[in-house]
């Protein structure tokens, strides 16, 4: 599975939630995504993606799963919806992703002016707008856990259609430390296929 860390993150950020997932028995990969992944959010999905093609070219790993927190979430589904992801996904999790975009960012154009990230999570931003046309990819499952006491990714900004939505009590950075939601997607990761994922659901952890 491939772990992807979120705006203004590292790849450190990652290594508590990787550790524990580790231990569940998942083979953890992770890539570094520039300087603190400020960078347009396309080109990190360009860079999943040939790093995909190369570890299926060279094992023999046909499908992944993909956990991403917050705008990682994003990169994951930017490849999944528009660089043909749905050939090597076989889920999606994403953790706190504001996929209808987050006001928080302000604080990245602040903190980061030159960095594209910040513009494209704002709220109604070209770069949503085109990632909302179109529907999810049948044959992969798209998960979205998102944090109830999370104000940078608010739940409300984190619903999708056609995914299954799972409510946590934690915030954003509780995403990615909190024992409790790193067994849950493990509970996620190694799940059966279902037919269909239910398109709502709240879980108590």
């Amino acid at each position: 599975m491939l772990l992807i860390h979120g705006y203004l993150g590292t790849r450190g950020s990652l290594h508590l939630l990787g550790s524990r997932l580790t231990q569940m028995g998942h083979l953890v990969l992770t890539y570094r995504l520039g300087l603190l992944h400020t960078g347009d959010i396309c080109e990190s999905a360009a860079l999943i993606a040939r790093k995909i093609e190369s570890i299926a070219a060279q094992t023999a790993l046909d499908r992944m799963d993909i956990v991403g927190h917050s705008m990682g979430g994003l990169v994951g589904l930017y490849y999944l919806k528009r660089l043909g992801g749905r050939r090597r996904v076989r889920r999606l999790v994403m953790l706190g992703t504001p996929t209808s975009g987050t006001w928080s960012a302000l604080l990245g154009v602040a903190m980061a002016p030159l960095g594209r990230a910040s513009r494209q999570l704002l709220p109604d931003s070209s770069f949503l707008r085109d990632l909302e046309q179109g529907s999810l990819p049948e044959g992969v499952e798209v998960v979205s856990v998102a944090g109830e006491r999370d104000r940078l990714a608010p739940t409300g900004s984190t619903h999708l259609e056609g995914v299954r939505h799972i409510s946590v009590p934690t915030n954003h950075a509780g995403l990615l430390v909190d024992a409790e939601v790193a067994e849950l997607v493990g509970q996620i990761l190694s799940a059966p296929a279902p037919a269909k994922w239910p398109i709502q659901k709240t879980a108590a952890h």
